[in-house]
């Protein structure tokens, strides 16, 4: 009963008579009036039946007289979500008799006939019945086709993110060589820039897009540990000061010189309030002020970003979470986004223990957005990072390092800029190249792409791995594949590390070191 069945079977009613003369009256007298019936021969039969689809079950006192109904009412309690299969019961003494209350307790959906019942009545109740459950299949079969709409958005949603992160890994390797090597002219230095902050921005958009997603199906992951909001704070901060700074607002900090520790995902929660910073900067003129506040009430603690922008329209103030919502029409729009922000922040907010709160004066009287979160139940003070320690990239050694991409533009930028840092490489174009080079050039490690035609990089790294001279060795995935099921793939296949294009070279260089 849980999948759409067949559709003369769902339409059918099923009839349980007492005598055999009976159940050929019902057969004869529904197939005039148009229906199709089943005559079942016992209780158990209306069981088995029941499991290939029924549109109603005609019942009589006397048939259920032998107490054997212990099967039928374990099926219709055990029917799916949408199902309420209709149940029409015939009692010669009415609505009052024992039979009948019976009949009312056990099954939600029941219709009660007194007989002798004139064929028009029984008729008519049938197909009000019938009716009825038509609408029940039609419902489940909207439902079905909504999962298996947002299933496909999911795959589109995560081969598009793909797609798109494999033109952004050159563009974003070359600009790191153009770091390194370029000239410093500083008119090529800006335009430098343009491009480095414009491909960061773009792969920012393809992680909320996912997120996003990923938290409308409960299918996100946090992965919490003892931490200082302060320390988060100031990751969010270093996130959103270039956008903040490109803008000349001043930014205000007030936190408290107290410890306060969350049980929670340090680089999610960094994640909302870089949005919410991000978002401050966006919609408030040029030259503006964004105060970031942080104050204990009781349990929690409460973080405000305040800002003298834009504002927010009373009618929008309601809506501002709501996924895809904008505050301006597209065209008006001078700042884009795809209006998941603010979805994503309520998201992870809440997959937090906590909640987040819009206000507004109204337009041109600025905004602030207000989260509540629960401060761990032991607040023992979390280490503080130094404040140089996400100031500068680490020194990697020089190493023997793999680089397999099938597109090739990936492959040979990436292999120049490791060339830059010193170390000897090599690139391959394919699953099954990656594995002869590998064995001839025995790297130390191997950043491999997973998305490659005939030998995946998945059947890449598990032939390398089954290799006496490839069971030490450091596989990288280095992919636009992202999801959290892609990860465990990655690593049942052996590797040691998943990095997302395009690269963080800073993560990157820190497996390197």
């Amino acid at each position: 009963m849980n999948a759409p069945g067949n559709p003369s079977l769902e339409e059918r009613v099923l009839a349980l008579a007492p005598t055999a003369s009976d159940a050929a009256v019902i057969q004869s007298v529904l197939a005039e009036a148009g229906m199709t019936c089943t005559v079942c021969a016992s209780v158990e039969d209306v069981c088995r039946n029941f499991q290939d689809g029924a549109g109603a079950i005609l019942l009589t006192e006397e048939a259920l007289s032998s107490g054997q109904a212990d099967c039928l009412v374990s099926a219709i309690r055990q029917q799916p979500v949408w199902s309420d299969v209709p149940i029409v019961f015939l009692t010669d003494r009415g609505a009052d008799s024992p039979a009948a209350l019976w009949a009312m307790d056990l099954f939600s959906n029941v219709t009660i006939l007194e007989r002798p019942v004139r064929i028009i009545t029984l008729v008519s109740t049938l197909r009000t019945a019938l009716k009825a459950r038509r609408r029940q299949i039609e419902l489940r079969n909207q439902t079905e086709a909504l999962r298996e709409a947002d299933r496909r958005k999911d795959e589109f949603l995560a081969t598009l993110a793909h797609e798109l992160r494999n033109p952004l890994a050159p563009i974003r390797n070359a600009v790191e060589i153009l770091k390194r090597v370029g000239p410093p002219d500083p008119a090529l230095q800006r335009n430098r820039n343009v491009i480095d902050r414009q491909v960061r921005h773009m792969a920012r958009l393809l992680d909320d897009l996912l997120d996003v997603s990923r938290i409308t199906r409960n299918k996100l992951e946090l992965r919490r540990e003892h931490v200082d909001l302060a320390d988060v704070l100031k990751v969010a901060v270093e996130t959103s000061r270039p956008l903040i700074d490109r803008n000349e607002h001043e930014l205000s900090i007030y936190i408290p010189s107290d410890s306060l520790a969350l049980d929670a995902d340090p680089v999610r929660l960094a994640q909302v309030f870089s949005n919410l910073l991000n978002n401050a900067a966006r919609y408030t003129e040029r030259g503006g002020n964004i105060w970031l506040t942080v104050t204990r009430d009781g349990g929690d603690v409460v973080v405000s970003v305040r800002d003298n922008g834009r504002g927010i329209d009373a009618d929008m103030l309601p809506r501002v979470f709501d996924l895809f919502s904008q505050a301006e029409p597209a065209l008006q729009r001078s700042q884009g986004g795809l209006g998941i922000g603010l979805s994503l922040v309520k998201g992870l907010v809440e997959l937090h223990g906590g909640r987040v709160e819009a206000r507004s004066g109204g337009l041109s009287a600025g905004s602030e957005f207000v989260v509540w979160l629960p401060l761990a139940m032991e607040a023992a003070p979390a280490d503080r990072a130094s404040d140089g320690a996400h100031d500068s990239t680490p020194n990697a050694p020089t190493r023997r390092i793999l680089v397999v991409d099938d597109i090739e533009d990936n492959a040979d930028t990436m292999a120049a800029l490791l060339r830059e840092l010193g170390n000897d490489v090599r690139t391959a174009y394919g699953g099954e190249e990656a594995v002869q080079v590998a064995a001839e050039f025995r790297p130390n490690v191997v950043l491999l792409d997973i998305g490659m035609p005939r030998v995946t990089g998945l059947d890449a790294a598990r032939i390398i791995r089954a290799e006496p001279w490839g069971a030490d060795m450091c596989l990288i995935a280095l992919t636009g594949w992202a999801t959290p099921e892609d990860r465990r793939r990655t690593q049942d296949a052996g590797f040691n590390h998943h990095l997302v294009k395009p690269v963080d070279y800073t993560a990157l260089l820190q497996l390197l070191a």
